[in-house]
């Protein structure tokens, strides 16, 4: 029943955040108060769903730069707990279907995330451009998943090439990131939602050559793949 009501909560909270972020989304074209609102959203829902937060690694980056900060997945709070996490301004890159949503879709096409759709090849293209005309305009790191779905069994995933493709050709700094613990939270497929503890970690950035060959950027996948696993492993 408390899992059903933290649920209810969390659904009200994004209605309310997603309000907002629209009215912001609009009017604020810097998206300096829709960052501020990404804070205050994610930390609600962490709040809500009794999780808490241990961050590492936050010296190996810096906060005014702009990467793109690459992670495993396991659960819908890793997202949140990203967002909150991480102290750079963050963007998301989300899937077209998602758009459709009323409020929460349609503050996502008019904020500064990445829409893509994954049916159609050249709209990665498209992403690639967006990305990176809102990274250097505007200061945004996107954050990837490149597992391309969340993991049931807690296990890194191997990366889909096309999700990982974003992020070895915008041309900035990777930052792997391990999340430890989500998944027992809240794995996928359930929706009974348990406390716990989320832990992250934000690894040394991995420069990238924009004009490396198709060998180069699987070799760059799997580095940050190991990375990820081996920073997961070291803390468990």
């Amino acid at each position: 029943m408390l899992s059903y009501f933290k649920l209810f909560l969390i659904i009200i909270h994004t209605t309310i955040c997603s309000f907002f972020a629209l009215i912001f989304s609009i009017v604020d074209r810097s998206y300096g108060s829709y960052f501020w609102l990404s804070k205050i959203f994610s930390k609600g829902i962490l709040l809500i769903a009794g999780i808490k937060l241990k961050v590492t690694g936050l010296e190996n980056i810096d906060k005014n730069a702009t990467y793109v900060f690459v992670s495993n997945h396991s659960s819908q709070f890793d997202i949140p707990a990203l967002q909150y996490a991480i102290p750079n301004k963050t963007s998301i890159v989300f899937k077209k279907e998602l758009g459709k949503i009323p409020l929460f879709g349609w503050q996502l096409k008019l904020g500064p995330y990445i829409m893509i759709d994954r049916e159609n090849p050249e709209s990665a293209v498209k992403s690639i451009e967006e990305a990176k005309r809102k990274m250097s305009l505007k200061g945004f790191s996107p954050i990837i998943f490149p597992e391309g779905t969340r993991s049931t069994t807690g296990e890194v995933q191997a990366f889909k090439r096309g999700a990982f493709y974003l992020a070895s050709r915008v041309g900035f700094p990777i930052v792997p990131v391990s999340i430890r613990g989500s998944g027992a939270i809240l794995p996928k497929g359930k929706f009974k939602i348990k406390g716990g503890v989320i832990n992250v970690h934000l690894n040394k950035p991995v420069a990238v050559n924009i004009m490396s060959t198709k060998k180069d950027e699987i070799d760059l996948l799997e580095k940050v793949r190991d990375i990820i696993i081996q920073n997961i492993n070291q803390r468990n």
